[in-house]
């Protein structure tokens, strides 16, 4: 079923200094050598990021979280990191610390963007969606709109999207605990969500609920189709990562079921790496009938085919790989080589793009 159109990274030069806090980095975007398996150019975008973990964008101007707390401006080839102020002390364990965000549908005069970060206090680890605004090129925590998702150093799934209902959904992990996903009452393993005011939907499958979908190990990346189809990427135990159709009020089975196992009333992957390959997918979007997830793991950026049933591997040997996003017929992706579970390079993270015709024309 799989077929593998791999990118090997031959190698290239790329000098940047590091930029402190509030300070910027100029350069030339470079393009990297390469083996051209898709008749194009992989460029590097930024380079020197510091564990990055979400891209987002506002007209020209990309901000792409890190985890240990800044954000990353990046504007006409310069970077700027921007402090983020928060209410909580930040948890920067193996798989927490600033993650999610998205930009207000009205940032241009809200400058307000949606936020989701773990944090410790002497209960132990939670997490927390908030609204940040941006001033003078720092990100305060304005106000709290969901609070205490049990959260661990591992498992805090962290991904926030807006939903062409213009309403916000939140991946939750399981906090390490197997059981919770499937406890409606719990909002670990799920996914969530809500108003943009932080308010209950009413049309959500569970009265008085911020539960979506339930079942869940450790989602993180969410993306919408054309038609309204929701698809999410999510880790397995070790292999068995899936890829699922999200319906309001269904359960995905974790960890009653996982891979190809089936149980009455429990929803089976779209697509799963099998027992014994692994993706560990993040990030996701998608273009022309297929998916674009980012795998950690799996040092690839893979393509799905929804109307073949076939996956790709488009992008390699550039590292993990933590998010993707599509703007302006353009793939653009972030490494996360820094987390530390990859093997770093020269000024790494980085933010790269492709063209898209040309990962088309294979």
């Amino acid at each position: 079923m799989k077929k593998v159109f791999g990118l090997v990274m031959v190698g290239f030069l790329f000098f940047v200094g590091c930029s402190p806090t509030g300070q910027q980095d100029s350069l030339d975007t470079e393009e990297i050598n390469q083996e051209e398996q898709v008749n194009g150019k992989i460029e590097v975008v930024i380079g020197n990021l510091n564990v990055p973990w979400s891209i987002e964008r506002h007209n020209d101007i990309f901000y792409v979280t890190e985890r240990p707390g800044t954000i990353a401006k990046i504007e006409n080839g310069e970077l700027i990191r921007q402090d983020v102020e928060l209410s909580k002390e930040l948890s920067t364990g193996s798989e927490d610390g600033l993650m999610g965000f998205v930009l207000s549908p009205n940032f241009e005069k809200s400058s307000i963007a949606y936020a989701y970060y773990t944090y410790e206090d002497n209960r132990g680890q939670f997490n927390r969606v908030v609204t940040l605004r941006l001033e003078d090129n720092i990100w305060t925590e304005e106000n709290v709109l969901l609070d205490n998702i049990l959260g661990n150093s591992w498992h805090d799934g962290g991904r926030l999207e807006i939903g062409p209902d213009e309403t916000l959904y939140i991946t939750v992990g399981d906090a390490y605990e197997r059981s919770i996903s499937q406890d409606s009452t719990s909002l670990a393993g799920k996914i969530l969500r809500m108003n943009l005011d932080g308010s209950i939907p009413g049309d959500n499958p569970f009265p008085n609920s911020y539960v979506y979908s339930l079942g869940h190990r450790n989602p993180q990346g969410i993306t919408w189709l054309p038609d309204g189809t929701l698809y999410a990427s999510e880790h397995g135990n070790e292999a068995n990562d899936e890829i699922n159709v999200i319906e309001a009020g269904q359960n995905y089975g974790w960890p009653l079921i996982e891979g190809t196992e089936e149980e009455d009333g429990l929803v089976p992957p779209q697509f799963t790496s099998g027992s014994s390959s692994t993706w560990a997918p993040s990030g996701m979007d998608n273009h022309n009938g297929k998916l674009y997830v980012a795998a950690l793991r799996g040092s690839a950026v893979l393509e799905f085919d929804l109307e073949t049933g076939q996956y790709y591997e488009v992008i390699s040997g550039i590292g993990r790989i933590r998010d993707v996003r599509i703007e302006d017929n353009y793939l653009y992706f972030i490494s996360n080589n820094k987390d530390g579970r990859g093997t770093p390079r020269e000024n790494d993270d980085k933010l790269y793009r492709i063209s898209l015709s040309e990962l088309e024309r294979r």
